[in-house]
């Protein structure tokens, strides 16, 4: 059994997000404030108990709760009979089981009919009014005896609680409204679309996902513990030797349920607390003395006595119950679990945590005995819920964990031999680390959607990342593989850049902080696919939807032939070789066509399936002062394309290195005769030059000049502008 999907309606923005689980670790990326916590908050307070608070509830339909409260609050309104207008309003939970027909006994209570053998099994868990007739006199009520108590001073002007039914449910949510539980028809099930609520059948008010689903969760706020903190805060993690005491206490507490095995440490523990006993008689013997002297105890006193309760989970509850060896020589070195570093402490807890999670779910040690006599049973489901598992953790550290936490999970011979027995992990993170160690068919992107005519706030959808390539296809491959080999920051970004060459991905970023502050403080991915390959990314951004910025060159080329890379002229009947130019984006060859396209035309709207832009920007033409005389210079690459756009300071740079590309561009701009030999001669050089040099060209570049000397070149300043409007509309 295994959840297969579910759908979120009106949770925070969460207004309806459809999510597909991977069958062993599902992944939620995207980037800050893109709905993933609320993701995971609405797993844990639908399926594990978690209290519902009013900012649950979507925002947007907070005046429609107010229109029905001023409904209510009219003399001759009439008692509600159903709760369905509440059904566009509340948070819900669509959860879509699939049920082997060997483990229908497991889900008895929720089969839609007695026909039903297995396959695709859904409930909603909707939070709805308890008592509807109930909430609806208690607001009239207290809004009724509010308005009483504010005619009864003339000239004060205030509005007590309630003002409005809003208000009223913030302070008693809780009081008035739970989880409802409903049987789903995959029938009436449409894509994207989720289904009304079947008032007309029967609603559980115990949730019976209770029995079936068994929910942990490891929040983000684990607050480790300071060695130097003394503010006296409480923190909302439990230190490591409470985690152990609590796993001590139930597994391992030989006072439950004892064994013959447990004979001989009960026997111990005994003996000490008598030795103990005595040890305290005769230390309090003078105390105690003392007492009976002020006459105490009387005749009918009870006489004073002194005996302990050896309880041995209490010897794990202080600060230096859980230690660290720091010598293998000498074991006498220790230090207290604080005095760890905050990542240590970090992993261990949370392999701890899950290691307690998976033996609680079997009900291991001793709580098998309790099972056994209180007839509990092992739920078939066990789902596990990680928020941000990378904080205070290394890069590798977050990569070995991701890798190994599931296998942690399923590490038990019982999970192992029984199939209907099954974990689902779900972990939400901002780590591009742990993204690029996980399956890119597990990744589900949380997508913001900005403010529109049709949402009045942000929301957030959800797209599954398993399908973006398809199967055993070469694009799917060079992805995921250049995805994993290099970064996936790209899932947290605000903006994407594309860029062809190792030069561009040195020295954008030094534009981008010299010149664009706002840009720079958003989250951009630059991505360097060292290639004209640009467009194999495709199929990823526009599953994204991220906004894109393609730096591209121009990559002048016979129009015949093999189409050879020529020096760019106008008039000569010229294209351009770059397919993302040609192919992907413009559809436009012609070179004299591209050097005149005006900067709109340059430019597209995406609507697949959300809308997003995406600009190119490739080389224009460069205006030279040489020798007085205006001269246009045609650029074919971002490299030939800086070294015109500053042609003074090229001029005049002093390199030593005689075997560097930039010395010999140096020497051809200060050799040549002409602009037209200048011209040909720069494009030459860096045509002939080898990619590794021209890595070399940008790094001596940053080398030999501050890079806020360097006039960045027009298309990638047109490039940048664009994009920093885009992200700050109010410019």
């Amino acid at each position: 059994m295994r959840i297969l999907e579910i759908n979120i309606q009106n949770f925070r923005k969460l207004l309806q997000c459809h999510i597909e689980f991977s069958e062993k670790t599902t992944l939620f990326v995207g980037a800050n404030n893109s709905g993933k916590t609320s993701a995971m908050d609405a797993l844990g307070k639908f399926l594990a108990d978690r209290n519902f608070t009013f900012n649950d509830i979507t925002i947007s339909e907070r005046s429609a709760i107010n229109v029905i409260g001023e409904r209510w609050i009219q003399k001759d309104c009439e008692e509600p009979t159903t709760i369905t207008e509440w059904e566009s309003l509340m948070p819900k939970m669509d959860i879509w089981l699939n049920v082997a027909s060997n483990e229908m006994h497991y889900v008895a209570c929720i089969i839609p009919t007695l026909k039903w053998r297995g396959g695709k099994l859904g409930v909603r868990l909707a939070f709805f009014p308890k008592d509807i007739v109930k909430l609806f006199t208690d607001y009239r009520d207290a809004y009724f005896a509010a308005r009483e108590v504010e005619k009864a001073k003339e000239n004060v002007e205030i509005r007590l609680y309630p003002i409005n039914l809003s208000e009223f449910l913030e302070k008693n949510l809780n009081t008035y409204f739970s989880i409802k539980t409903y049987i789903l028809d995959e029938a009436k099930e449409e894509q994207g679309n989720p289904q009304e609520t079947p008032f007309e059948m029967e609603c559980f008010i115990d949730n019976p996902l209770k029995k079936i689903i068994k929910v942990d969760m490891i929040d983000a706020q684990r607050g480790f513990t300071d060695p130097d903190n003394t503010d006296g805060t409480i923190r909302s993690k439990q230190q490591l030797s409470e985690q152990m005491r609590d796993y001590y206490e139930k597994h391992l507490d030989p006072e439950k349920s004892p064994s013959s095995e447990d004979l001989d440490i009960l026997q111990a523990a005994e003996q000490a607390r008598q030795v103990f006993d005595k040890n305290l008689i005769i230390k309090f013997a003078p105390a105690i003395r003392e007492l009976e002297e002020l006459g105490y105890p009387g005749i009918a006193d009870p006489k004073l006595t002194i005996a302990t309760k050896m309880v041995m989970g209490e010897t794990l509850k202080h600060d230096a119950a859980v230690q660290y060896t720091l010598s293998r020589s000498d074991t006498t070195l220790k230090l207290p679990e604080k005095y760890n570093g905050l990542g240590y402490q970090n992993l261990i807890s949370m392999v701890f945590d899950l290691m307690r999670f998976r033996d609680d779910w079997m009900h291991e040690g001793k709580a098998k005995q309790i099972k056994k006599t209180s007839g509990l049973v092992i739920e078939p489901l066990h789902i596990v819920l990680i928020e941000e598992p990378e904080a205070h953790l290394h890069a590798q550290v977050q990569q070995v964990f991701i890798r190994k936490a599931y296998s942690v999970l399923t590490n038990h011979r019982f999970i192992k031999e029984n199939s209907n027995f099954a974990t689902q992990l779900v972990i939400s993170t901002h780590s591009s680390h742990i993204a690029r160690e996980s399956n890119f068919a597990d990744l589900r992107y949380f997508k913001r959607l900005a403010e529109n005519s049709t949402n009045i706030i942000a929301t957030s959808k959800v797209i599954n990342l398993s399908d973006v390539f398809g199967k055993n296809d070469e694009t799917d491959k060079f992805v995921t593989r250049y995805l994993q080999t290099t970064h996936c920051d790209l899932f947290f970004a605000d903006a994407v850049i594309l860029v062809e060459g190792s030069a561009e991905n040195m020295l954008v970023p030094h534009f981008i902080r010299n010149k664009y502050p706002k840009l720079y403080q958003r989250y951009i991915s630059i991505l360097s696919i060292n290639g004209r390959h640009s467009h194999r990314l495709n199929p990823l951004i526009e599953k994204l939807c991220i906004p894109t910025l393609v730096i591209a060159d121009i990559d002048s080329a016979e129009a015949t032939g093999h189409h050879k890379a020529i020096f760019p002229e106008r008039g000569k009947g010229e294209i351009s070789s770059n397919y993302t130019i040609t192919q992907w984006l413009l559809k436009e060859k012609n070179l004299d066509n591209l050097l005149s396209l005006p900067f709109e035309k340059k430019e597209l709207l995406r609507e697949t399936p959300y809308k997003y832009p995406i600009r190119v920007a490739y080389q224009t033409p460069v205006i030279i002062d040489y020798g007085g005389d205006d001269k246009e210079a045609i650029a074919s690459t971002f490299e030939d394309c800086l070294v015109y756009t500053n042609y003074k300071l090229f001029k005049e740079l002093s390199i030593d290195d005689t075997g560097s590309l930039i010395k010999s561009v140096c020497d051809e701009i200060n050799s040549a005769d002409s602009f037209e030999t200048f011209h040909k001669k720069v494009y030459e050089t860096l045509r002939n030059g080898k990619s590794d040099q021209k890595a070399e060209f940008a790094l001596d570049l940053i080398y030999a000049i501050d890079p806020n000397e360097l006039t960045i070149p027009t298309y990638i300043d047109e490039g940048l502008a664009w994009l920093q409007t885009y992200l700050d509309p109010e410019e």
